[in-house]
């Protein structure tokens, strides 16, 4: 659906742009940066409320040296997240997002995808996106990131993480992840079964496909728990995911909750043109029931 970009869609983002400081702020920045060292930041909204450290870490991956954002409460063990962002990358926006789920007692991990091609920001909103230029700027680095990249990835993300003195190795890892990021959650449980429990995808794109190693086909090669939150447009366009997702958990016996919520594409990202707090807090919620289970 990222590759979709109507002119309509265009226009509301070329008029709105990215979501602006005074918003970030009111989102939860309270002015902490990073600048390559660690900070600490008073604890979001919900059961949680946890105060939270974070930093900027580097990843020893199969192909490189993968730049990532950090962030977990500030005492105690916890379940560990991997986060996969949108086309747009890790950005601001993400980082808000991981403090809100650290908060409620994870340890967060939101990794650069393309750290093949540049460290992050690759951009720094998702309206950055939204133009031909940048469509431009991402092609070849989206292009890296074949299946058995993302699994190499993966396989990394969870030994750094079952390294950190703040994640509690006895509870499963969750993955999320965000259009792109979408499949990739599902490649990560299959990268990692005996790890990771659990896996929610937002707006994810490709997720069923007539291709032997589509994320739909791959269920039943997880251990997983899965959650799927479609966009509205995302669904009129391919009304048929939702109810091959659903066969495919059935058939593998897997967990899953798939739902189409009244929200479109990039709904649950603050810096996304779509953005919907209401549907976003509903989605966040679901993914704290399904990671209430690692």
């Amino acid at each position: 659906m990222c590759d979709d970009l109507t002119a309509s869609a265009l226009r509301k983002s070329s008029m709105s742009a990215a979501l602006d400081r005074r918003k970030f702020t009111a989102l939860g920045v309270a002015g902490v940066t990073l600048a390559g060292c660690a900070g600490t930041v008073g604890g979001g909204a919900g059961n949680g409320g946890s105060d939270v450290a974070e930093k900027a870490v580097s990843i020893t991956t199969a192909d490189g040296v993968c730049d990532a954002f950090y962030v977990h409460p500030v005492s105690g063990k916890y379940p560990a997240v991997i986060v996969w962002p949108d086309i747009a990358g890790l950005r601001d926006a993400f980082k808000v997002m991981a403090r809100g789920l650290a908060a409620e007692g994870y340890a967060v991990l939101v990794v650069n995808q393309y750290y093949r091609s540049t460290p992050a920001p690759v951009m720094e909103s998702f309206s950055e996106y939204r133009t031909p230029e940048g469509q431009e700027k991402i092609k070849p680095m989206r292009a890296l990131l074949e299946p058995a990249a993302i699994m190499r990835d993966a396989d990394a993300f969870v030994a750094f993480l079952d390294n950190q003195s703040e994640v509690d190795r006895a509870r499963g890892i969750g993955s999320s992840g965000y259009c792109m990021g979408g499949p990739f959650t599902v490649r990560t449980a299959l990268a990692r079964p005996n790890r990771v429990k659990a896996a929610a995808s937002f707006h994810g794109a490709g997720l069923v496909s007539d291709e032997p190693d589509s994320p739909h086909r791959l269920l039943g090669k997880t251990q997983a728990s899965f959650l799927f939150a479609i966009a509205r447009n995302d669904d009129a366009k391919q009304p048929e995911q939702k109810d091959e997702l659903r066969k495919a958990a059935d058939a593998a016996g897997c967990k899953a909750e798939i739902e189409v919520y009244p929200a479109d594409h990039g709904w649950c990202v603050p810096d996304s043109p779509a953005y919907d707090p209401n549907a976003a807090d509903r989605a966040f919620q679901r993914m704290l029931a399904l990671f209430a289970g690692l």
